[in-house]
């Protein structure tokens, strides 16, 4: 096998790795486990995204009518009280299911849930509230190639720090791939996304800590600094290499850290303003 192809095999490998990481370690990814109730497990898996303008509906599967279900809720960093909603059972599904009212884009809701039979109760995730986000409807042929070019981004930039490797180094339409399908995927797709989404093309440094957004921007600095070195110095391998290793490490903060947060503190108050004005 040439050594290049095995070079594309890694970094391909260490790309798919990387994004699954990434995926499985963030903060919209499902919170999964069991439960034991009256000798029976119970699975389930507590979203922590919605998409849409649409209540989210939550889904435990029980296959047990006489397993009863409490869902409380209330906005996230707020001083609200909880509200508690008796759950519902679908006996076609086997599911017990509730509802979490629609929030704004960006908005968010703590929410925990009791199982019970027979007086015996149990608390899913040791009844520590889960937070789930509500995001907007963000269209098919937006997120394709979004994370079509992000992927390809990576893989490029992983196959370009790997080029080291190589018997006689050629760095050169490597890197300009990378740096290519960086600002397609990050900087074009990555903000019309974000605008579906939260409301906002750019959440980011100056604007915000937006993670996602700073993160992308680093990359992207990192690849600048990579490419202005390849015109500039006679041996740029140290900065392709700096530039390869960084994006590595950025991409492998969990998705959506520190993403956009709607603040209803802040709502709050302005509501307040508008009341006391009109009064």
């Amino acid at each position: 096998m040439k050594r290049s192809v095995l070079l594309w095999i890694i970094a391909f490998v260490l790309t798919i790795l990387t994004a699954a990481y990434q995926r499985m370690t963030g903060p919209t990814y499902p919170l999964s486990g069991e439960a034991n109730l009256n000798g029976k497990t119970i699975k389930y898996a507590l979203d922590r995204t919605h998409g849409g303008e649409d209540n989210h509906l939550i889904k435990i599967t029980t296959h047990d009518e006489n397993i009863t279900g409490i869902l409380e809720w209330k906005r996230y960093k707020t001083s609200d009280e909880w509200t508690i909603d008796t759950m519902v059972y679908r006996s076609k599904e086997g599911w017990l299911t509730g509802l979490l009212p629609y929030q704004p884009p960006a908005g968010k809701l703590m929410y925990r849930i009791a199982l019970e039979k027979n007086s015996n109760k149990v608390l899913l995730n040791n009844h520590l509230p889960v937070v789930i986000r509500f995001k907007g409807d963000v269209p098919i042929f937006i997120i394709i190639p979004h994370v079509i070019l992000i992927f390809l981004a990576m893989l490029f930039s992983t196959r370009t720090g790997l080029e080291f490797f190589n018997n006689e180094p050629n760095y050169k339409k490597l890197a300009y791939w990378t740096f290519g399908l960086l600002i397609l995927g990050g900087m074009i797709f990555g903000p019309i996304m974000q605008k579906y989404a939260f409301g906002a093309f750019w959440t980011g440094i100056p604007f915000g800590i937006d993670l996602t957004d700073n993160k992308t921007l680093i990359a992207v600095i990192g690849w600048i600094i990579a490419l202005v070195a390849m015109k500039k110095t006679v041996n740029p391998k140290k900065w392709i290499i700096f530039a390869s290793i960084l994006m590595f490490i950025v991409y492998l903060i969990p998705h959506s850290v520190l993403g956009s947060e709607l603040d209803y503190n802040e709502i709050d108050k302005n509501k307040n303003r508008i009341g006391q004005s009109v009064d």
